[in-house]
This record gives C-alpha cells, structure tokens and sequence, in this order.
C-alpha cells in the first residue's frame, strides 16, 4: 500500500480510528509521518490526525548554505553562518528589536564626532529635498541643495562652505 499523503513510498504507519462506530484508516511512509508529525515514537492525538489530509505540511525554511533551520536557532541562541540573517529575516527581526530596541545598524562611533554629525545632518538634508521635489517646492529645494553642497565641501575637501 502506497503512502496517502505523498503517494510514492510504501506506507509503513497504519492508524485506524474507530469514532461513533465509523472506521478511519491513515497509512503514511516513514519519510511523511516524520515530516508531518516528527519521530516515528511521538504520542499523536486527534487533533493532529483530523487535520492530516485536509492541506500540505508547511516547509520548515533552511539556510541553503548551512543547512540551518529556525528551530536550531531557537534551541542553540546560535545562527550557522551570515546567510541565516537573510533566510530567517522575518522570524529574526521581532527579536532583534526587543532586544536592541531597534533593527537598523548605526555602526561604532569614530574618532572624528564632527564628521559623524554632519554625515548624519547630510542625511536628513537629502530626505527634506527628496520630500521637497516630490512636491514640486523648487524654492526649499534649492535651499536645501545649497545646504547639501555646503556640508559635501565640509567633508570631503576638509575646507568651509
């Protein structure tokens, strides 16, 4: 007898239910039962069994590059290596901002505080002209552009406005 759920391997589980005088029978392979349920030893309970048939198994996400999945993570506290960061994004991100009250990475602060502010000033410049052209006020934008080219000089040629 062939597997119900995938229907290639020979079924070597066979679970007959008697429910108010009416027989179910369900025959999996070992490859399914493991994938749907775990061990071939776990303790099954109704619930489980009612909602076998009814739609596919969810695939567990698995980093392609160290076969990690998120239950290691969750059991280790370890990633396998940087590709996990991108695999288990999604599940990550909840964490990591609980954690660190943010998600987005500012980096060390260096040496030079003053460059740093202005980098960051840079910043928030760009975004204002962004915002400013996308609403055709020319006039802000080209403030803001004059402020933009001001703090560019400061940085990279070292010299004043």
């Amino acid at each position: 007898m062939l597997c119900q759920h995938c229907k290639k391997n020979p079924a070597v589980v066979n679970y007959i239910e008697k429910i108010n005088g009416n027989k179910f029978e369900y025959h999996l392979c070992a490859f399914c039962y493991a994938d749907l349920y775990g061990e071939l030893n776990s303790k099954v309970n109704n619930d489980v069994w009612a909602g076998l048939f009814s739609s596919p198994a969810p695939r567990k996400k698995i980093c392609p590059v160290c076969r990690t999945t998120f239950a290691d993570f969750e059991r280790q506290g370890l990633l396998g290596c940087t590709s996990c960061y991108d695999v288990f994004k999604e599940e990550l991100l909840p964490s990591i901002l609980r954690i660190h009250g943010k998600v987005d990475h500012i980096g060390k602060v260096g040496k030079n505080m003053d460059e740093l502010g202005l980098h960051r000033q840079l910043k928030v410049l760009q975004e204002k002209l962004e915002s400013a052209l996308r609403v055709k006020n020319y006039k802000e934008a080209d403030r803001l552009n004059k402020q933009i080219n001001a703090i560019k000089k400061t940085i990279h040629g070292g010299g004043n406005g």
